[in-house]
């Protein structure tokens, strides 16, 4: 098939041009498929661990509501799963609130405190973190470890200030620190603020204290 000069010159300029840039247009072009797949391959990778994390968190609930002579073994099987095989999926953090829950239910301090402080120490999530740290106060003040449980106490986030500082309130309540411990609960008042339903149980300590 023959060409004219203008359709010649114009073949010439795209061979001249392929022979310039294919080799960078085929490896820009290879390097974005490859990134392309690599990324869905990784989305499925998680979607997997997620769908296994999902599984050892249900046995967890499972394990926790059926409760049984072996309840505490898989409970505390199931959450040692989540944390060292899936710490980063959601479930691990948790599967640790369900089973501190579970296990101080059934009178495992020691376990229930195990949990919770993992969970404390972990700082990817601060919500959870900081709900962990709440209940592990409680947990050492009922074991009337008081400065351990005003060490976990210190530096709440902002939208856990005024629980940290009721919790605060009943540790410093039983170390017989009155004016602290009122300070305290007067300061989770005034965060929490009158139309929150809390506001009127920490009331009644306050109360409670002044007419003691």
């Amino acid at each position: 098939m023959a060409y004219d000069l203008e359709e010649q010159e114009k073949l010439d300029a795209i061979k001249a041009w392929w022979a310039r840039y294919g080799t960078l247009v085929f490896t820009l072009v290879t390097v974005v498929l490859l990134a392309w797949g690599g990324w869905w391959g990784w989305k499925a990778y998680e979607s997997h661990r997620a769908n296994q994390a999902m599984g050892y968190f249900e046995a967890l609930e499972d394990a926790a509501r059926l409760g049984g002579a072996d309840s505490s073994v898989r409970i505390k099987t199931a959450a040692a799963t989540l944390r060292e095989k899936y710490p980063a999926t959601g479930y691990a953090a948790r599967g640790a609130l369900v089973a501190a829950q579970a296990l101080q239910a059934q009178k495992d301090d020691a376990g229930a405190r195990e949990q919770l402080e993992w969970l404390a120490g972990q700082g990817k999530n601060p919500s959870m973190q900081a709900v962990a740290r709440l209940r592990l106060a409680g947990l050492l003040l009922d074991q009337k470890q008081y400065d351990a449980a005003l060490a976990q106490l210190t530096n709440p986030p902002a939208a856990f200030a005024a629980l940290f500082a009721d919790r605060r309130g009943d540790v410093l309540a039983a170390q017989g620190k009155r004016e602290e411990a009122r300070a305290a609960w007067q300061s989770a008042i005034d965060g929490l603020g009158t139309a929150n339903p809390l506001t009127q149980v920490v009331q009644l300590k306050l109360d409670a204290l002044s007419g003691a």
